[in-house]
């Protein structure tokens, strides 16, 4: 079979095929690269494509959010290590399991599982969850979630390590 006019007999239709020009579908690269500039698929088409499959596209905000949430998460993880240090103590019976034994697998593990919730939720943004709250609003609570807790973290460590700030 020839990619550039093809003249392939369709068993379905009982026709020859019409495509001309290359099969888009081995050229990764080419496709990759026109693929983030000229997007096709914002949301799904009908309602039983409603899956987060059929979307090539995410909002901006969602990647910012997303971002932040990271960022909240290596400052959590670090200011965490911080106040263990001066004797506080860890309030996640399974975080606490990690933490006491390495530091750099407390902060891997901690980024690694943030990490993977951040992509699920960025990819089932449109979702709806019970029927009408859409997942990318639990995205952002998430996010407010940890600035409270870095905030929460900040006042602790103030008071514990003055000579912090």
């Amino acid at each position: 079979m020839s990619a550039i006019g093809s003249q392939c007999a369709d068993p379905l239709a009982g026709s020859l095929e019409r495509r001309i020009g290359a099969e888009r579908r081995y050229q990764t690269l080419r496709s990759l690269a026109e693929g983030s500039f000229m997007r096709r698929r914002h949301g799904p088409r009908r309602i039983e494509d409603a899956s987060f499959a059929v979307t090539d596209w995410y909002a901006p905000q969602w990647l910012a959010a997303g971002l932040l949430i990271l960022l909240l998460c290596v400052t959590d993880a670090l200011i965490t290590l911080a106040l263990l240090g001066h004797g506080a103590r860890e309030a996640n019976p399974v975080m606490n399991a990690v933490v006491n034994g390495d530091g750099r697998s407390f902060a891997a593990i901690k980024f690694g599982l943030t990490s993977a919730g951040v992509v699920v939720l960025i990819m089932l943004a449109r979702v709806r969850v019970f029927g009408r709250l859409p997942v990318g609003a639990l995205l952002y609570w998430v996010l407010v979630g940890y600035i409270c807790l870095v905030t929460y973290e900040m006042g602790m460590l103030r008071n514990l390590v003055p000579e912090y700030f």
